[in-house]
C-alpha cells in the first residue's frame, strides 16, 4: 500500500520560513518525479514544485521562484519543500504527489500517489 505523509505545516508570519516533508512508503521512491502541490480557499489546485527522479531537475510555478526550494532524500525516502520568505497568498493546503512516468511533469492529473495534504497558514 502506496502511503506519502505530509508533514510541517503550520501557522508562520509573513517573512517567515517553513519546510515540509513528504514520506514516502510503499512504492520505490527513486523510480518517482516527487511534486508538491497547494490549493487555497476558493482556489484551483495549483502546481507548486517538482524535482526529477535523481533530484537532478527542477521545476518551480513563477510565484514561488527563488523563494522555495524542493529537494529529496532517497535514502530516506522524503522529499522536502523549503518555504522562505512566505507570503499571505502562500496560504494553502499543501500537498505532494509521486509520478512514476518518464517526464517531469507540472500537470496534477500526470501523478499517480497524493498525499493527504499539510496546511500552511501565512498571517500579514
Amino acid at each position: 500500500q502506496v502511503q506519502l505523509v505530509e508533514s510541517g505545516g503550520g501557522l508562520v508570519q509573513a517573512g517567515g520560513s517553513l519546510r515540509l516533508s513528504c514520506a514516502a512508503s510503499g512504492l520505490p521512491f527513486s523510480n518517482y518525479h516527487m511534486g508538491w502541490f497547494r490549493q487555497a480557499p476558493g482556489k484551483e489546485h495549483e502546481f507548486v514544485a517538482a524535482i526529477s527522479k535523481t533530484g537532478g531537475s527542477a521545476y518551480y510555478v513563477d510565484s514561488v521562484k527563488g523563494r522555495f526550494t524542493i529537494s529529496r532524500d532517497n535514502a530516506k525516502n522524503t522529499a522536502y519543500l523549503q518555504m522562505n520568505t512566505l507570503k499571505p497568498e502562500d496560504t494553502a493546503v499543501y500537498y505532494c504527489a509521486a509520478d512514476g512516468s518518464s517526464i517531469l511533469n507540472r500537470l496534477g492529473r500526470r501523478y499517480d500517489y497524493w498525499g493527504q495534504g499539510t496546511q500552511v497558514t501565512v498571517s500579514s
